[in-house]
């Protein structure tokens, strides 16, 4: 035990006195929502009774030229069925009109049991480093002499550190995101004073699931987050609920998003209806984001899609939320 201590000592250690460049790394989205907390809070890798695989594609406004797009592929897993110890691979495709990412982010888990009795308890911590490759396709630009037509591509690293606590029904995360002191992208940019040093965000999340023995079980959360360089403040309230069938379970959710910017006359507002379907290992959802606001990008709004399957699935722990157990279908017959 005062080994796993002092690694996460170490490794904090030498977060704080890195001096590396780096810009943040994969955007917030409403995954979390479709069983892909581990996209947000690294804290997650390994954190439940399966190991999870998850890919996931986002479309951002139809029938746009370049409109953003996002692809990922996750896993995570615990080291062996005994350890508390965990690991955790994200690779990202993250692609906004001429300018797109590339990268892969590695975790390390660990989880601490608080309790030995039916109630289920833990402390969890998690390390994510981060390579991500930027590129600038300057192909298409023309008249200007000033720009070279090629693409330009730069490196940075980021890293993340999480914790999470969950007893019973209750989950709830903290994690610091893009550690790392540098410019959020300095690719084409001579003075570092045009971009903010500090990409950092934080962010917290909390839900409660309930009602296991009811017709219908619910699952409200929030997710808050802060972009320390600009004094965004993000908040997100969901609500989710269940319905588990004889071979398989069906759910939906709700998601509203505002931005409460200090002095903006319009924060941007978003609602996201989301739906999926657990069968046996296999998870799938759709997720549709339409803005609000009276000032659109487009009308089309965000579409996404994901697909997920749990393997080296373990026995379901009584009395927890959804994410600690992966086997979603048979979470209903075993005893307290």
């Amino acid at each position: 035990m005062n080994c796993i201590y002092f690694r996460f000592y170490f490794l904090s250690v030498v977060l704080c006195t890195l001096q590396i460049q780096a810009q943040e790394t994969l955007p917030i989205y409403s995954d979390y929502l479709s069983d892909n907390v581990f996209l947000v809070h690294p804290s997650a890798a390994g954190i439940g009774s399966a190991s999870k695989l998850r890919l996931t594609a986002r479309q951002q406004w139809l029938g746009v030229p370049n409109a953003p797009s996002l692809q990922t592929i996750s896993f995570h897993s615990r080291f062996g069925e005994e350890t508390n110890t965990a690991y955790g691979l994200v690779l990202f495709n993250d692609k906004n009109g001429f300018h797109s990412q590339k990268g892969i982010q590695g975790t390390y888990a660990y989880h601490l049991p608080l309790t030995n009795g039916s109630r289920f308890e833990q402390l969890s911590f998690g390390l994510a480093f981060s390579f991500i490759q930027s590129q600038s396709d300057q192909r298409s630009f023309t008249g200007d002499a000033a720009v070279n037509p090629i693409i330009e591509s730069t490196s940075y690293y980021n890293a993340d550190f999480s914790v999470a606590y969950h007893s019973g029904g209750l989950s709830s995360y903290f994690t610091a995101k893009n550690l790392f002191l540098t410019s959020k992208n300095n690719l084409n940019i001579t003075n570092p004073y045009e971009e903010p040093l500090n990409i950092g965000n934080y962010v917290i999340s909390v839900g409660y699931y309930f009602g296991q023995q009811n017709f219908l079980q619910l699952e409200p959360s929030i997710m808050f987050q802060f972009r320390e360089g600009t004094g965004e403040r993000i908040g997100d309230f969901n609500l989710k609920v269940y319905k588990s069938l004889a071979n398989f379970q069906i759910w939906a959710a709700l998601s509203y998003r505002r931005n409460f910017d200090v002095g903006n006359n319009e924060s941007a507002t978003y609602v996201t209806p989301v739906i999926g379907l657990n069968y046996r290992n296999l998870v799938f959802s759709y997720t549709h984001t339409k803005q609000l606001n009276e000032v659109l990008f487009a009308a089309s709004g965000f579409h996404q899609i994901s697909i997920g399957f749990n393997v080296f699935t373990r026995q379901p722990i009584w009395n927890a939320c959804p994410n600690i157990n992966g086997n979603l279908r048979t979470s209903r017959n075993f005893a307290r």
